[in-house]
Parts: structure tokens; C-alpha cells; sequence
């Protein structure tokens, strides 16, 4: 054997299945689920509540307090200010109006009269005066309606029942007029076709005619058959008419 060692009976071959090992993976790019914190936690563990230490809230007032300088007077009390009552000499205001109350010499009391002086009572004899209620307002006895206390139609009362007599009625009676039955010419005879079935029907009409064109149109004697028009050519001089008679220069005796 030598200085080899002995490694025994297993020597490098190729495997017979696939080995985990011999396989790349991601690495490190997928964690599990922290089993800390409320966020992102491990559903599969249990969770305990958690609580957050949340900030001091501002206040509304930012001083509670007047500071050094919020010097209130001495003579300031709760009830006012201390002290005698002070008087000010102003001037006369111009806009305020000057009195108008009239004095002694406006009045005149000789033109009172016996007004003013104790006397008896005193009447006159006038006539009515129909002027101011020229029609009497107030109604009568005989504006008013009493209830009536007969029949069932009785306010605050209870009526008894009520009957009433009506004439004997002549129908199906041997009082009975047969001759105003009405007889078989009354009555209309009934159309098949509503309680049967109905076959189609047709009617005739007269027969439609084409829209028109009310415009008026040249008869037969606005046309000349006569005269007609050649068609258009060329020509080396002047076009004279078909219908133009030859010009006779010389005549034969």
C-alpha cells in the first residue's frame, strides 16, 4: 500500500438521484416571519397584544396663564374700580337738537270753558242715528237649524231600527205585463266569426295610383317631326340650310 491511506471501498461516482446540494439556490432571499412585533407576524405562532407609546398631544393653549407683563392696576377690584366718582367738563355738542317745550305764555286756560270747571251733567234730545247700523248684522231664530230628532240620522241620540212600505212589485207577479217582453226581431243576430273561428278576409279597393308629377308636360303638338337636326360636322366655308332655296342666276327662255 505505501504512505496512501485507506479510504475504504467508496470511490467518486456519479450519483443515482438528484442531491439538494449539488443544486443552486436563491440564498439568503427568503426570510420567515418574525415571531416579534404586530406587523408582518408568523400566522402559524400566537400573537400577544401589543401597545404603542404614543406621542404627548399639543395643547390647545400654548399659555394657561397671563405672563409678567399682564400688569392689572391697584385700584382695580372685582367690582369696578375703587374710588370717588370723577366728573369731566366737555363741551356742548353741536348736533344736539335744543328744546322745543313750549312755555307758560302758549297756553290759555280762560279758552277752556266749563271743561276745566266742575259742573252737572247735561243731555240733549237728537234723534236716532240709523247711519252707522244701516243693516241689522245679527241673525235671527230663524237662522238657526234644530236637529231633527226623528230617524236614524240623529246626533247624540240612539235611533231605533227603521222600516220603510214600498209598493208591490209587478215583476214575476201574475200583474206582470208579458206583452212588453221583448220578441225575437229585438234581438240582433250574432257574428260567427266571434265565437267561431274566423277565416281571413279580403277586401277590394280601387286600385292606387302611382304618385304623379303635377308639373305640366309639352303634348304631342309642342314636337316637330319635321324638322330635325344634323349632326355636328366640320365644313370648308358657309353651312347653308337644307331647306333654303337655290339662288337661279340665269333662266332658259
Amino acid at each position: 500500500m505505501g504512505s496512501e491511506v485507506w479510504v475504504g471501498t467508496w470511490r467518486p461516482h456519479r450519483p443515482r438521484g438528484p442531491i439538494a446540494a449539488l443544486h443552486r439556490g436563491p440564498g439568503p432571499k427568503y426570510k420567515l416571519p418574525p415571531n416579534t412585533g404586530y406587523i408582518l407576524h408568523d400566522p402559524s405562532r400566537p400573537r400577544a397584544p401589543a401597545f404603542t407609546f404614543g406621542s404627548r398631544l399639543p395643547l390647545k393653549h400654548t399659555s394657561c396663564g397671563p405672563g409678567p407683563s399682564h400688569l392689572v392696576p391697584a385700584r382695580m377690584t372685582v367690582r369696578g374700580i375703587e374710588g370717588a366718582p370723577a366728573f369731566s367738563i366737555y363741551g356742548r355738542l353741536s348736533h344736539t337738537a335744543p328744546f322745543r317745550t313750549p312755555g307758560p305764555g302758549r297756553y290759555f286756560p280762560e279758552r277752556a270753558g266749563n271743561m276745566t270747571h266742575p259742573s252737572a251733567p247735561r243731555h240733549t234730545m237728537a234723534s236716532r242715528n240709523w247711519g252707522i247700523l244701516s243693516k241689522q248684522q245679527t241673525p235671527g231664530p230663524a237662522s238657526y237649524t234644530v236637529p231633527s230628532l226623528l230617524g236614524p240620522r240623529v246626533i247624540g241620540k240612539v235611533s231605533a231600527p227603521n222600516y220603510s212600505f214600498y209598493g208591490r212589485s209587478t215583476v214575476g207577479s201574475c200583474f206582470e205585463d208579458l206583452s212588453k217582453t221583448p220578441g225575437p226581431c229585438a234581438y240582433h243576430v250574432v257574428n260567427p266569426g266571434i265565437y267561431k273561428p274566423r277565416a281571413p278576409q279580403f277586401t277590394m279597393l280601387a286600385r292606387t295610383s302611382p304618385p304623379q308629377d303635377s308639373t305640366p308636360k309639352p303634348g304631342p303638338a309642342s314636337y316637330s317631326v319635321d324638322k330635325h337636326r344634323k349632326p355636328r360636322g366640320w365644313t370648308f366655308g358657309i353651312r347653308h340650310s337644307d331647306y333654303l332655296a337655290p339662288m337661279i342666276a340665269h333662266v332658259d327662255d
